[in-house]
């Protein structure tokens, strides 16, 4: 087998995941681990410094973020060309896709040395924009896509549709257009509902409609979503976000269709016994602090008798 790579990044603001990296790099590098590093980032010891592009992390093992999940969406930009994993350390505050927590770093690390971790795949989405006819911008997306409202005081009229099909029109401060992945985002606080990260779908959440029918919306993985700028006159300009990273303007009539993007992201999850949605189950208990007191579990099973 050749030599193992892992690219190593970090939240360049937070002091304390540059000295994470440093840390997480030094046992990677004491392991035998080749590490590469970004440019401007941080430095190791005998880690390659590779410049910030498509090809940063061809090649590698693994990605080990340390940061938020803004921090891994950031990295899934260098991920999803290269086909290659992300493992992310939490060391911001909710922080959904990463695997681990701070306190759980040198573990994290021992674990990845020997390769006692699973790969999945997360849906990502497909995003083009058009406008007058022509296609204006392409990009994607693992949480979400989201048209918004480009002026405070001002709604924006939208028509939504699905299949090719014309579902409703409205006006709203925005629509987010989901994956499973990005159902605890930026569409749970819209309203939307917690979608299991196995589950194949696709998401269409309204926000802050003025409409009698605009309920978030779950349809099928092969669905092809769009949401369209209404052209009359008095509609207020409006912004595509995807992810909260990359941003298109968009003037009215303009047209932004939602598909299942042909390249998944994946994540790097440490092995651990029990099915994939008890552990998703388990995160949302951690992550949002939520009671489960008076929980007695699987008590039949225990007994030998059935309810």
């Amino acid at each position: 087998m050749g030599q193992r790579t892992v690219l190593v990044t970090a939240h360049t603001r937070r002091e304390n995941a540059l000295r994470s990296a440093r840390l997480v790099a030094e046992r990677l590098t004491a392991a035998g681990i080749a590490v590469r590093t970004l440019a401007g980032e941080f430095s190791s010891p005998g880690a390659e410094e590779v410049p910030v592009s498509a090809d940063a992390a061809a090649g590698a093992e693994l990605i080990f973020v340390l940061g938020g999940d803004g921090s891994l969406l950031r990295a899934a930009e260098l991920s999803r060309p290269a086909g290659v994993p992300l493992i992310g350390v939490n060391l911001g505050h909710v922080g959904f896709l990463a695997e681990a927590e701070a306190d759980g770093l040198a573990d994290t690390v021992d674990r990845v040395v020997e390769r006692q971790y699973t790969v999945e795949e997360r849906m990502t989405i497909d995003v083009a924009v058009s406008a007058h006819g022509a296609l204006v911008a392409s990009t994607w997306a693992l949480n979400e896509a989201t048209v918004e409202k480009a002026a405070r005081e001002r709604m924006v009229e939208v028509i939504t549709e699905v299949d090719g099909r014309p579902l409703s029109r409205f006006s709203c401060d925005g629509v987010v257009c989901s994956t499973p992945t990005g159902s605890t985002a930026y569409a749970f606080s819209a309203g939307g509902p917690v979608v299991w990260p196995e589950v194949e779908a696709l998401l269409l959440v309204p926000i802050s409609a003025h409409a009698l029918f605009a309920p978030p919306m779950v349809v099928s993985p092969q669905a092809v979503l769009a949401v369209e700028l209404a052209a009359s006159h008095d509609t207020s300009g409006a912004v595509l976000w995807c992810d909260g990273r990359r941003k298109v303007d968009l003037p009215p009539g303009a047209r932004v269709e939602v598909r299942r993007g042909a390249l998944p992201v994946l994540l790097a999850r440490l092995q651990a016994p029990g099915a994939h949605g008890g552990r998703f189950t388990d995160r949302l208990v951690a992550k949002w602090g939520l009671s489960i007191s008076g929980w007695r579990g699987r008590t039949w099973e225990d007994t030998g008798e059935h309810a």
